[in-house]
């Protein structure tokens, strides 16, 4: 999986000619030694900021490696589902290969936030069974006043303990983690309602306009109003 969508060439490992694919393309071919190789390839499209967030956490390359692996018994079953449903497509053809993909996705992030390659971010951080638990309350409510108090209480851990774990999971301090969820919450609340930025700033857990117009300009490099009409003209392109 390439996260960044980078341009990239796949290739045998002998002197094999390299071929270009289009995204979605289905190739069938024989390499030179061994058995057939199956190549399927696939596109993910996001548009919104949480999307961004997650993938901003991700390495240029994810690699899976273990054919036969029982632990990957799950990539093999979707493969076969692809190769049915593109090239023997019937009646739901289209909906079946976007939920099979969906699911590759999800697949692929898990394995390679719990494998020995996964490097701190918040997919590493949700994957931890005591640091995931403040993640999961973060997300789900980003405008709460959070304390690293408070969600050290929740993950069952001492303040000092929890806050180490976080950033050993994470790359970040709880605080820094927070305010980047509010920033992203409120850019997707500025794209997608109509809300005044004074209530997206209360929505997102900040106590005034200036304080959040502040932060926002910081991470996004100008005023929250002057983003909206921006990226909205841009999308509209």
């Amino acid at each position: 999986m390439l996260p960044a969508g980078r341009v990239h060439t796949v290739r045998h490992g002998g002197l094999v000619s390299p071929r270009e694919l289009a995204p979605g393309d289905v190739l069938l071919d024989t390499a030179r030694h061994g058995e057939g190789t199956h190549w399927l390839s696939g596109t993910f499209s996001f548009h919104d900021s949480p999307a961004a967030q997650l993938l901003h956490g991700l390495p240029p390359l994810i690699e899976l490696r273990g054919a036969g692996d029982q632990a990957l018994v799950w990539l093999e079953v979707s493969s076969q589902m692809l190769v049915k449903e593109t090239t023997d497509p019937s009646q739901g053809s289209l909906e079946m290969v976007s939920r099979i993909l969906d699911l590759l996705f999800i697949q692929v992030l898990r394995a390679w936030a719990t494998g020995p390659d996964a490097t701190p971010g918040w997919l590493t951080g949700a994957m931890d069974p005591v640091v995931g638990t403040a993640i999961t309350a973060i997300h789900s409510d980003p405008g709460h006043p959070w304390t690293i108090d408070g969600l050290a209480h929740k993950s069952n851990l001492s303040r000092s303990a929890f806050a180490d774990r976080f950033a050993t999971r994470v790359g970040q301090a709880p605080g820094a983690y927070v305010a980047q969820v509010r920033l992203s919450n409120a850019a997707a609340l500025l794209l997608d309602t109509p809300e005044p930025v004074a209530a997206v700033a209360a929505k997102v857990g900040y106590d005034s306009e200036a304080a959040f117009s502040r932060a926002f300009s910081k991470r996004y490099g100008m005023p929250p109003s002057k983003w909206r009409r921006q990226t909205t003209a841009i999308l509209a392109d």
